[in-house]
């Protein structure tokens, strides 16, 4: 017999349903968009109703080419969704209730987790590579991993947070200040979110580089004083070299770029995942060293109280208008689209920005 009280699930009229509809991989490049069981929350979890999920740059090589830590496995980590069933032992939260939810789960006890510092967990788990994630109707969360939102957020904004906080989170490791200039390489989501977090912290020139003209126009939107396609141009607007490079593009060529554009203590950091060897030049490498510029890794998005200021900073300002993220949006679409929908993503043969998926949606 169990003393656990019992799980409280959706109020009114309201029944969750038995089944759901999930986009599964069960191999690299096997998507099939097939009902499974709804999962139900454990003590400490809650099931989440999915309103949004977008995705991510690691999506594609993921689920196209190199799988998951365990398959079959539903992805999809950049998300949000109304609590529809709380756990045994879940207070301060309400079913109804819209919430983001970082990817990241952390131990919460090795030595880095302690420290605050949960990028570095030693054991950590991860929705939609190492747990089922949100390419579904329904998703299981610990509690621990709900950010409450300001009153009015949208969801799909809700489901953006990710990409805001990484860039901010790997601009902040630069020391960003008013009246540095900066370069972002590499337009898309993350790209264009940073473009507006340094303009926000009062840089005065911030020069974008993407070989799209798409993306140039967009990053023109998000603020940039300047939209170039080549690093000979960016070079020409950066003079002896930018205060702070971000890139973001995670291309051999464009690491090199970002180490070679970095100015006298300068500071460049990379947030773009690379699926080849990097190898910086010659004058590259004498480039930073002899101006005694910094390079820095970011991963992730996390600092203490977790998930960090990066996701409420990037949710209040979200909520109140100052930072833009409509006009990403390329795609709205439903589950039923994504196994097609991937494959074109990785074949670049549709342009997209941010695609989202609404699972609950026709």
């Amino acid at each position: 017999m169990t003393t656990e009280a019992p799980t409280r699930g959706l109020a009114g009229d309201d029944v969750l349903p038995q089944t759901m509809t999930a986009a599964v991989m069960h191999a690299p490049g096997d998507i099939r968009v097939e009902d499974v069981a709804v999962p139900r929350p454990g003590p400490g979890q809650v099931l989440l109703k999915v309103a949004a999920c977008g995705v991510c740059g690691s999506d594609i090589p993921r689920m196209l080419r190199n799988g998951g830590y365990v398959m079959p496995i539903i992805c999809g980590h950049e998300f949000s969704g109304w609590i529809a069933e709380l756990g045994a032992g879940v207070t301060g939260f309400e079913v109804g209730e819209l919430v983001s939810v970082p990817p990241l789960i952390p131990c919460r006890t090795c030595d880095f987790c302690l420290k605050g510092a949960f990028g570095l967990c030693e054991n950590y788990d991860y929705f939609g590579s190492r747990s089922d994630g949100a390419y579904a109707q329904y998703v299981v969360s610990p509690v621990g991993n709900l950010l409450k939102l300001p009153a009015g957020i949208d969801p799909r904004a809700a489901a953006m947070i990710d990409p805001a906080a990484i860039a901010l989170h790997g601009l902040w490791k630069t020391g960003l200040r008013a009246g540095h200039r900066v370069l972002v390489i590499g337009a898309g989501p993350i790209g264009l979110f940073a473009v507006q977090w340094a303009r926000l912290h009062g840089a005065t020139e911030v020069v974008t580089v993407d070989l799209s003209e798409e993306k140039a126009a967009m990053a023109r939107e998000a603020g940039a004083t300047a939209a170039v396609q080549s690093a000979d141009e960016a070079r020409a607007l950066g003079g002896r070299g930018f205060d702070i490079v971000l890139e973001s593009a995670g291309v051999p060529a464009t690491a090199d770029m970002a180490a070679g554009l970095t100015g006298p203590h300068g500071h460049a950091v990379f947030i773009g995942i690379p699926h080849a060897p990097v190898p910086l030049g010659k004058d590259t490498f004498n480039q930073f060293m002899r101006l005694e510029a910094s390079l820095h890794g970011s991963w992730n998005s996390f600092s203490a109280p977790f998930p960090g200021d990066e996701w409420r900073t990037s949710a209040q300002l979200m909520s109140t208008g100052a930072l833009k993220w409509e006009f990403m949006i390329t795609h709205e679409l439903p589950l039923s689209a994504l196994p097609q929908t991937m494959h074109q993503l990785g074949e670049r043969s549709i342009f997209s920005s941010k695609v989202l998926f609404l699972p609950n949606e026709d």
